[in-house]
């Protein structure tokens, strides 16, 4: 692009004067005898035009070796301006070789030099349009003087002109270059944020195994790990039993607890909702939870909905349900209860889970963490409201009961 830009340029600098001297000479020739030359005019043409050549060839040899202003340079501009101002004066014809000076003094001078260069120009121009070297009279002179002013207010304002194109041109080409700059820039951002989106997948692909992994450790705990809790509080109550009726009694509901955590187990395992939500909403599902639990525990238990109940989303409900297994479970293990109520509440765009006991209670910032052999716990009960974009909150002081709050987003079923 900036070649094809300076080509036709190069071209003038090379050929243009060549061209201006040919129609200078060939003008001249024509208009010998109309414009008066006499012989020591034809003398002096015919010494200076072949001179002018010498100068042509020696000048872009010189341009060839040390392209770009310089000293020789300057010398040559005005040994040629000096040639056609004398070829002019001889003949006005030779302006169009005086003329070469307005197109080459801003390449072939330095920049302080150019509008003399230009003003000399202007001088040899004026005098051939006013009829040739010198003026006659002092109309002429008048005339000389305003053409010189006219030619050097259009020269001032040509040469603003380019130089303006100059700088414009200057800047596009600074602008090309930045913007090449900022395209291999952007192009290494690209490469590297495609190695960085690379890398994010696989850090996802393994959060997610592992958010998957924690899912399933607390899926197998809650139906798993507290069925057979159960099983085992249920086959202790047989052993120390003394008569058959109670330890049948038992037994039963060990059977039942049995099938239930296998039926649980194998829904966990194709990660699908709990069993108690299968065939009921989340309201009558805790109703059974909480009632089956009084029964096995011998602890009074009570559940109310208030507000306006709603079929929930799946993944709402089974969180919510697993939060009340869980809550029941420590209060079985730890509160030696003798009353435990848990309410749902439906609030607008809120649903709340309350369960509380009045046990032996605990000190909440005293609870340890949980250990390998530990179970899930309140860090669990915690972690199941926060994956759905709700919060968990314990209120408990010893021997004052213990309350378990679940607040999470009213979620409407999706089918």
């Amino acid at each position: 692009m900036t070649n094809d830009a300076h080509q036709p340029r190069a071209s003038f600098d090379t050929w243009g004067p060549w061209a201006l001297l040919a129609a200078g000479v060939v003008a001249s020739a024509i208009s010998a005898r109309p414009v008066g030359m006499d012989r020591t005019g034809l003398t002096v043409c015919a010494a200076l035009v072949p001179a002018a050549v010498v100068l042509q060839l020696f000048w872009g040899w010189v341009k060839r070796r040390r392209p770009g202003p310089s000293r020789t340079g300057v010398c040559l501009y005005l040994v040629r301006w000096a040639i056609a101002f004398v070829l002019t004066w001889a003949n006005p014809f030779f302006a169009f070789y005086a003329v070469t000076g307005y197109y080459t003094a801003a390449r072939e001078l330095p920049h302080r030099l150019v509008l003399p260069g230009l003003f000399l120009t202007a001088i040899t121009m004026a005098g051939s349009e006013i009829g040739g070297w010198p003026p006659h009279g002092l109309v002429l002179w008048v005339g000389f003087f305003l053409v010189l002013l006219v030619n050097m207010v259009m020269v001032s304002v040509f040469t603003r002109y380019a130089l303006q194109e100059q700088n414009r041109s200057a800047v596009q080409a600074e602008t090309i270059t930045e913007l090449e700059r900022t395209n291999t820039a952007l192009q290494q951002a690209l490469e590297e944020n495609a190695a960085l989106h690379e890398q994010l997948l696989v850090q996802a692909r393994e959060a997610g195994v592992a958010d998957e992994r924690r899912r399933l450790a607390a899926e197998i705990h809650d139906t798993i790990a507290q069925g057979l809790t159960g099983i085992i509080a249920q086959l202790q109550v047989v052993a120390g039993a003394t008569d058959l009726a109670t330890a049948r009694t038992h037994l039963d509901r060990a059977s039942a607890l049995a099938r239930h955590s296998l039926g649980e187990a194998r829904r966990s395992v194709h990660n699908l909702a709990p069993v108690a939500l299968e065939d009921t909403g989340l309201p009558e599902a805790l109703k059974n939870t909480v009632s089956e639990w009084g029964e096995r525990t011998g602890v009074r238990a009570e559940f109310t909905v208030t507000g306006t109940a709603e079929q929930l989303h799946d993944e709402v409900s089974a969180t919510l349900l697993r939060i009340a297994q869980e809550a029941l479970a420590n209060a079985a293990r730890h509160a030696r209860a003798g009353r435990v109520g848990v309410t749902l509440s439906f609030m607008g765009d809120e649903v709340i889970l309350d369960v509380r006991d009045d046990g032996a209670g605990f000190d909440p910032a005293a609870v340890p963490a949980r250990t390998r052999a530990g179970g899930f716990g309140l860090d669990g009960m915690r972690a199941r409201a926060e994956r759905i974009a709700g919060s968990l909150t314990v209120e408990s002081e010893p021997g004052h009961g213990t309350a378990v709050s679940a607040r999470v987003p009213l979620v409407r079923h999706d089918r």
